[in-house]
């Protein structure tokens, strides 16, 4: 029986972020208890049919915590039956308006990671993202986690985001570091159509690329510093913390997603839900997104990765080694100081991470 990745997807919030085109409404309370029935069912329906078991379960928006810890316990206790017993179950949270209560209820259930929006630890920063919570409560909120028994907590930050400067950056990686968390992941900001900083972007005063750039490399040696390795473009973690979830996309494993908007990957197909609540409330079926896990969609999953492109497990999964043309078009990156080339196989470089896009590209 193989293993695989079980994602849901809850896709309310309070109030909708200025970056955000994650698939998310406010919603009612009676709209949430509805959905949590319909995906509870869901689950036993889906999971039940496939001959495999989760080793984790990542519950994901949204805001998660806004359906309430009675409503995620049972989410968890449905698909309990289906994970293994060493299952990691993290569950997405912002800090605002919980108490010790919430989360002895995910604790006692067992979810044994949490993930925090923090974004940044500047008030005024969070203010302009549309952060509810000011750094005090991300505080308080963080060490009731610890008090309660989580020993696994994840805080998100963002980079190129208005107003921010090296300074700024550094108070929030110190913020970071001095609440002992085991794990920090840190997104460059992209302004996505239909957002409203996309729309608006002319009003706000964004860091310019080499700033970002800047940014983005202080962080990296910040935390390393700190014993918080990087092991992929955007995460950080001491050793034995990485997202064991994420890391099923990035090594391209299998994984099944539930709720509107929700992508899986099994038996070498994809597929997706529409984002679209009632269509998912209403039964609706899956869509068809073609073909998965072919080796350009690996070697590119696996280069976002600093272990890199592996030979021998490109060997073990395809049959063959790295192509070598593959190695010839990234010599001119090798040279360049942007990926490196070992016995193991090829990998990017900090400086080759801030170039990644172009660089697949133009060697896939």
């Amino acid at each position: 029986m193989k293993n695989i990745g079980l994602y849901l997807h809850i896709p309310f919030c309070k109030s909708k972020c200025p970056y955000c085109d994650f698939y998310s409404f406010s919603g009612k309370d009676t709209q949430k208890d509805e959905y949590t029935q319909v995906l509870k069912d869901r689950i036993v329906s889906s999971v039940s049919t496939l001959q495999c078991k989760g080793d984790t379960l990542y519950i994901g928006g949204g805001t998660p915590s806004v359906l309430g810890a009675k409503n995620l316990a049972t989410l968890v206790n449905t698909c309990s039956p289906f994970l293994t017993g060493s299952a990691e179950i993290t569950v997405e949270c912002n800090p605002y308006g919980l108490d010790e209560d919430f989360f002895k209820i995910l604790h006692d259930c067992g979810v044994n990671r949490l993930s925090f929006g923090l974004q940044s630890a500047i008030d005024n920063e969070r203010r302009i993202l549309g952060r509810l919570s000011n750094r005090n409560q991300v505080e308080n909120a963080v060490k009731t986690t610890q008090k309660v028994g989580f020993k696994n907590v994840t805080l998100d930050v963002m980079l190129g985001i208005p107003e921010q400067t090296e300074k700024s950056l550094q108070e929030t990686l110190d913020f970071c570091v001095s609440l002992g968390v085991p794990h920090i992941s840190v997104y460059m900001l992209k302004l996505e159509e239909n957002t409203h900083f996309y729309k608006n972007q002319s009003k706000y005063n964004f860091p310019d690329d080499d700033l970002t750039a800047n940014l983005y490399l202080q962080m990296c040696e910040t935390l390393e510093n700190q014993g918080i390795m990087q092991y992929e473009i955007s995460n950080f973690a001491k050793q034995g913390f990485e997202s064991r979830h994420n890391l099923k996309y990035w090594h391209c494993e299998e994984y099944l997603g539930l709720g509107p908007s929700a992508h899986s990957f099994l038996d070498g197909k994809r597929f997706y839900y529409d984002r679209d609540f009632e269509s998912f409330m209403n039964g609706n079926s899956p869509i068809g997104d073609g073909l998965g896990g072919d080796f350009t969609e690996y070697a590119m999953l696996n280069l976002r990765l600093v272990e890199g492109l592996n030979e021998n497990k490109v060997l073990e999964r395809f049959g063959h080694k790295i192509p070598k043309e593959i190695y010839e078009k990234s010599q001119v990156f090798i040279d360049n100081g942007y990926m490196l080339k070992n016995e193991n196989g090829l990998a990017m470089t900090r400086k080759g991470f801030l170039m990644s896009n172009a660089i697949l590209a133009e060697i896939l």
